[in-house]
Formats: C-alpha cells, sequence, structure tokens
C-alpha cells in the first residue's frame, strides 16, 4: 500500500455548508489508503458556518481559511500550496463521489505517463444515468465543451480516453505539472480556470486522460451559475482564446472563433430582459477592453509551447 502515491485531494468552498456531509462523507468512504490520502478544505471567506461544521463532524480534513473572498482559482492554488500529494485532486463540494473515485484517477495516470491530468465521468446528482461531462474537448472557435453532456450514460465513451482537459469539479493533475504551470491563473477569478490550465498543459505536451471509473455526482450551478458565472464566461471565454490558441490557429480559424463570439452576443441580446444575459453581454465586453493585459501573458504562455500545431489543431473539435 505504502508505493501508492500520496493524493491531496482539494475542495474550494464559499458557503456550501449544506453540501459538506455528502461531499465529505463520501470522500471517507473511498477504497484508496487512509494514510495516503489528505483531504484539505479551502473556505473562501464563507458566512454560513462552514469551517465549525467541519471541524466538528470531519476532523481529519484539514482546512485552510480565507480572509476574503478571493475566487475559486484562488482558493486551489492556496489549497495546493499546502497540499503534500504527489497527485493534486480537485472536487466541488457539491459533488459525491464514488468509492473508488481516487483509485480510479491514480491508476489512470499510472497507465497513461503522457498525461499530465486525470478527468472523471460526471454525472448529475438527481439524474445519475445522465452525463455531465466525460472529459472536456475544444471546439475550432475557442469554445470549450462537455463531452456526451446531458446524454445517457450507455459507456459510450469510456474507450475514447484522450480529452483536452478535465471539468476542474472532478479533476487530478500531477503535482510536477501543476507547480511547471503555475497552477491557476487567479485572474480569472472562476470559471474557465481549468480550461486555461488545459490549455498550458497541451502546448507544454502534456495530454489529460478519461478516466471512466471516477465515476462522480455533481449538483449543477449548486454553488454559482446564474448572472455571476455568465459574466466570468463571458469574459474568460475571450481571455483564454487570446491567451493560449496559438497563430496558426487563430490564423487558422479566426472566422469560427469571431462567429462563435457574435452568436452568444446576439443570443443574449435576444434574451436581453434576463440577468444573466446581459451579465453575458457584459462578461464579453469586459473580455474585449481586457486583451491588452492578456497579450502579455499571451507572449510567455507561447514562448513555452513545444507542441506541433497539427497534432494539438487534431485535438479539437469541428464545429
Amino acid at each position: 500500500m505504502l508505493d501508492k502515491p500520496h493524493v491531496s485531494v482539494i475542495i474550494p468552498n464559499y458557503n456550501g455548508k449544506r453540501f459538506l456531509d455528502t461531499c465529505l462523507g463520501a470522500l471517507a468512504r473511498q477504497t484508496y489508503p487512509a494514510e495516503r490520502l489528505e483531504i484539505i478544505l479551502v473556505d473562501d471567506a464563507s458566512t454560513d458556518d462552514s469551517v465549525d461544521f467541519v471541524q466538528g463532524h470531519f476532523p481529519h480534513v484539514r482546512v485552510l481559511s480565507l480572509e476574503h473572498n478571493s475566487g475559486l482559482a484562488t482558493a486551489c492554488n492556496h489549497g495546493a500550496a499546502i497540499a503534500q500529494g504527489e497527485i493534486i485532486a480537485l472536487l466541488n463540494n457539491d459533488t459525491e463521489v464514488e468509492p473508488r473515485w481516487v483509485e480510479a484517477l491514480v491508476t489512470a495516470l499510472a497507465e497513461h505517463p503522457w498525461a499530465g491530468a486525470a478527468a472523471s465521468k460526471m454525472l448529475l446528482f438527481d439524474r445519475q444515468n445522465v452525463l455531465h461531462s466525460a472529459g472536456d474537448m475544444m471546439g475550432i472557435d475557442g469554445i470549450p465543451r462537455n463531452r456526451g453532456v446531458w446524454e445517457e450514460d450507455r459507456g459510450q465513451y469510456d474507450d475514447q480516453r484522450v480529452v483536452f482537459g478535465g471539468c476542474g469539479g472532478a479533476v487530478a493533475y500531477r503535482r510536477e505539472v501543476w507547480e511547471a504551470l503555475n497552477g491557476f491563473d487567479e485572474d480569472l477569478f472562476m470559471y474557465l480556470e481549468d480550461v486555461d490550465l488545459a490549455w498550458r498543459m497541451q502546448l507544454r505536451g502534456w495530454g489529460t486522460v478519461f478516466a471512466p471509473e471516477a465515476r462522480v455526482y455533481h449538483h449543477l450551478s449548486a454553488t454559482g451559475g446564474g448572472p455571476l458565472a455568465s459574466y466570468y464566461t463571458g469574459r474568460n471565454t475571450i481571455w483564454v482564446i487570446v491567451k493560449n490558441m496559438p497563430a496558426p490557429l487563430l490564423r487558422r480559424y479566426w472566422k469560427a472563433i469571431v462567429g462563435g463570439q457574435v452568436r452568444i452576443a446576439r443570443d443574449a441580446l435576444r434574451a436581453w430582459r434576463g440577468e444573466a444575459a446581459r451579465a453575458r453581454l457584459r462578461g464579453q465586453i469586459a473580455g474585449l477592453l481586457g486583451i491588452p493585459r492578456i497579450i502579455k501573458k499571451r507572449r510567455a504562455v507561447q514562448a513555452t509551447r513545444t507542441i506541433d500545431i497539427e497534432h494539438l489543431d487534431a485535438l479539437l473539435v469541428r464545429v
């Protein structure tokens, strides 16, 4: 047992007390050796007594309390900074993992040395035969997609192990990869921080393997969603494209990229009375206004690229 890698599971939490009994209880039932498993809850200045609840009911969980709400990306980075594991696993607080979840992620990484990350099979909490994500894919328009979303899980993706990235709600990273890339980009605050990291992994030649046995049930947008999600998704989609897509692909697919953003804006305008639609437009505007600052980051990221453009292009989904 002791030759198994040490795994640190990091759970960012903001006012998620109502989910923590289910989430932490499932982690307590893992088949993975307890002495090789560390659970860290990073509380992002909650006001719902989450910290007291965890300390009282799950004393084995390490709790890191942040003084100010800093966003999911920063919370995960803080958790990783104190983690002792060779593998860094991120898990949303509004999830319930199956007993072999950790074991399956570790096995997938061990069997696929080319992979810097392992993606879970995420299913809906209230319809546990319906997929939320069988790994993340990336379109030529720069818009990420959850593979298999809303489909009944019939094992149709279980043999298709290569994916673009893993959903940050339930994903494991090799520590050396996480540290080489400096974790999540905290300027993104929340949403698409996992997609940004997947891009930077791919550019450096690290892929992501899908681990279908790592099953997790997820409440959709239970601690986020709505206008907040719409704003940051609108903004961060543009920033992630500008920062990460290599120039040859930008030249090749600029029409699809622009078309995708126009389509999103048009749909938001049609639903203008909805608060989320207006937030999405504000996010797109903020994304465009922030491009000069992101260009500086782009130079640093593109300078690290080692992967062949055609190999990267082959990973993109035609839309």
